[in-house]
């Protein structure tokens, strides 16, 4: 599968949040499309990523940025995308610490829509269960009885989507999440 080309050249970005192998394909593949890595604020695009498997190793979630954010509305613009689970627009049963912490921040992505536009898209990617070989790395395999597609994603199925948030040619999508997750969201249970 080929990633999505878009024009970056000339933008720069930051990724905030744990070390993991997706953080590590968002930066390739925003870097393939002319972006350039900086580790000072404000970027162009921020990209946070927050844990994406419910019973991880206890990765500490990342700093909500609101700084930040005001810091592209002073430079004249940009876009922040948070990479969340699913869980974060439907609790899961079993689940409510992280279905709760997952909901709260896409909360905050919606208030940073709100409070940084015009100038600044907020935007969020919902991650079901994507695994990187045989290893899991976002959501509970228990979410494919109810996925649509019956299958797992990949790593470059969020990377994709981030970089459709990401393209300059999006200018009119803010405050959303969009699931990446086979049409579990769109199940009809989640007891599991």
């Amino acid at each position: 599968m080929h990633d999505i080309e878009i024009e970056l050249a000339g933008k720069t970005f930051r990724i905030a949040g744990p070390s993991s192998r997706t953080a590590d394909a968002i930066s390739e593949a925003l870097a393939r499309n002319g972006a350039i890595v900086v580790d000072a604020a404000p970027a162009d695009l921020l990209v946070v990523l927050f844990p994406l498997l419910p019973k991880g190793d206890g990765a500490p979630y990342p700093p909500l940025l609101a700084d930040e954010g005001s810091r592209m509305v002073e430079a004249g613009g940009g876009r922040i995308v948070f990479v969340l689970s699913a869980m974060a627009a439907l609790p899961v049963r079993g689940q409510a610490d992280y279905s709760s912490a997952m909901a709260g921040a896409l909360a905050r992505v919606r208030t940073l829509a709100m409070e940084l536009a015009p100038r600044v898209l907020v935007n969020a990617v919902g991650a079901g269960v994507i695994e990187d070989g045989d290893a899991l790395v976002a959501g509970d395999r228990h979410m494919l009885g109810h996925a649509s597609l019956g299958r797992a994603g990949r790593i470059d199925d969020i990377v994709n989507t981030v970089l459709f948030l990401c393209d300059p040619a999006n200018t009119y999508t803010t405050g959303q999440i969009l699931n990446v997750d086979g049409g579990w969201s769109v199940g009809y249970g989640r007891n599991f």
